[in-house]
């Protein structure tokens, strides 16, 4: 694969930013619950008009069910947000079925009468326990990050329970669970079966899981209504009518490293990847004397610039040689996804058309457009030269990680031979300088110990316990006692929780 790819209680503290991050980071909230939402779909194999779609669906659904406002905003978050740990086992997924994105696909088109998701891997139900404890586990994290409401957050962790009591994490049902879970269920089922099977069959298919995975009553509410509600969809694509979540959401901001960490997550490998890009762009934008909103989009761009990342199966990022040409066209086609999340996205929408040139190259060698020099604009010039110089500096499936020597080296040979912008590269290899508007990030010293941290760093990489062992020159039984320490201080049960949570924290 070549470097083009490479792009490829204790806790009630978060870590100081300076005040110029923050305001660079800040964007509305639902921008970022859609662009969760894309990424979702992405990684699900799913149009990305699925999860919005099922949202609107849901908030129809709560409505005629006698639901309060605020409980018909949450079916509604819950339903665009239920994808949002699908990056977190994609690991996990791609070791029991090989291509991920296809998996999922495939799961959720089975005619089941009960879960898909558990139908799919009956052959192996500690499966299907473990990839929904991190699916759910990672998706209640993210609601909390962003400041949703309690109920949210409890339904988000337990988005595969079924009324029966056969769902998981915690096997959960009737009353016990969460009303928005089914009603996010229902509405996703509604929309992939009336696209895949058609109409009467939806509905065939909605009335067997009656009673198994939702509701009677529910069910025969959505039914009733399904085909008045399709009708409206396809007559207001945007989705702005009732149940909108704008009014809602309207004014609320959060922090857009939340979206950069997520994007991230669908490959150990990649943990902190997007931030780390960020910041180099950002440093470079400001020697080549752009204004503060240039540099601002930047460094924006940069941490979404791995959203058509999720479209690509883990399988194709973790082969270690050449790719086949058929897997080449698939990462090729990762900015172009990118790309089209400007389109969803809102205030957004100029930073993820940005992001979509962080693999071009000036001489026409980049992809996905092969553009060149004059129709590269130097925002994406800039985020193509710190995407490499962040990637050489990591280790990939395919190579080790370069020392900073090598690293600069060859991105100094590659702007020679005209594959960077030249000045873009001088300007991102000049030592950075003190801010006079930047306060210094807090450290959370007391929070794990020096030990703690170096297992943790491992980990979130993707390293086993042996692999952390020999690593570190310790005994495996050693590694697994930190492992369990760190997961009890950051009160979570997952890696891909722990990895979450520790780069909010800053830990990594």
């Amino acid at each position: 694969m070549t470097e083009a790819a490479a792009g490829k209680g204790a806790l009630c503290c978060l870590p100081m930013k300076s005040r110029s991050d923050t305001a660079v980071s800040a964007v509305a909230l639902l921008d970022v619950i859609r662009s969760i939402a894309f990424v979702g779909d992405l990684a699900m194999g799913q149009p990305t008009s699925h999860s919005p779609r099922a949202a609107w669906i849901a908030g129809q659904l709560a409505r005629v069910a006698g639901a309060d406002a605020l409980a018909c905003v949450d079916a509604t978050t819950v339903a665009l947000l239920r994808w949002s740990g699908c990056t977190a086992n994609a690991p996990e997924f791609a070791r029991l079925v090989g291509d991920d994105v296809s998996g999922r696909k495939a799961l959720l088109a089975i005619q089941s009468e009960g879960s898909s998701f558990r139908a799919g891997t009956k052959g192996n139900g500690s499966a299907f326990h473990s990839l929904s404890r991190i699916h759910c586990e990672v998706s209640g994290d993210v609601a909390k990050a962003l400041g949703l409401s309690e109920a949210a957050q409890f339904a988000l962790r337990h988005l595969f329970e079924s009324h029966n009591g056969a769902g998981a994490p915690d096997g959960l049902q009737g009353d016990q669970i969460p009303s928005s879970v089914y009603m996010a269920t229902l509405a996703g089922d509604l929309d992939i079966f009336n696209r895949l099977y058609g109409f009467e069959r939806a509905c065939q298919l909605i009335g067997q899981r009656a009673d198994v995975l939702y509701p009677v009553g529910l069910s025969s509410l959505l039914i009733e209504n399904a085909a008045q509600w399709l009708a409206e969809l396809e007559n207001d694509p945007t989705m702005a009518g009732a149940c909108s979540l704008d009014a809602a959401f309207a004014g609320r901001t959060t922090s857009l490293e939340i979206l950069a960490d997520i994007i991230d997550l669908k490959l150990p490998w990649m943990t902190g990847h997007s931030r780390r890009v960020a910041q180099l762009a950002q440093h470079a934008a400001i020697e080549l004397g752009l204004d503060d909103a240039r540099h601002q989009k930047v460094y924006r761009a940069a941490l979404i610039h791995g959203i058509g990342r999720a479209a690509v199966p883990n399988m194709v990022w973790d082969t270690p040689g050449k790719l086949m040409e058929s897997e080449w066209e698939r990462v090729r086609l990762v900015p172009y996804w990118t790309g089209r999340a400007a389109r969803q996205l809102g205030t957004l929408a100029v930073e993820a058309d940005i992001a979509s040139y962080a693999y071009e190259r000036p001489d026409g060698s980049g992809y996905y457009r092969e553009a060149r020099t004059g129709t590269i604009p130097v925002e994406g010039r800039i985020l193509s030269a710190a995407a490499a110089l962040a990637a050489l500096r990591e280790g990939r499936p395919w190579r080790a990680a370069l020392e900073e020597g090598a690293a600069r080296a060859l991105l100094e040979s590659e702007a020679a031979a005209g594959r960077h912008d030249a000045d873009v590269v001088r300007a991102l290899l000049k030592k950075p300088r003190a801010s006079r508007n930047t306060v210094p990030v807090a450290p959370i010293t007391s929070l794990l110990t020096q030990r703690e941290r170096d297992v943790l760093r491992c980990i979130s990489l993707g390293a086993s316990n042996k692999e952390v062992a020999r690593k570190l020159a310790i005994s495996p039984s050693t590694v697994r006692t930190h492992v369990e320490s760190v997961f009890r201080k950051l009160e979570c049960t997952t890696r891909a929780a722990a990895t979450l949570k520790a780069s909010q924290l800053g830990l990594l």
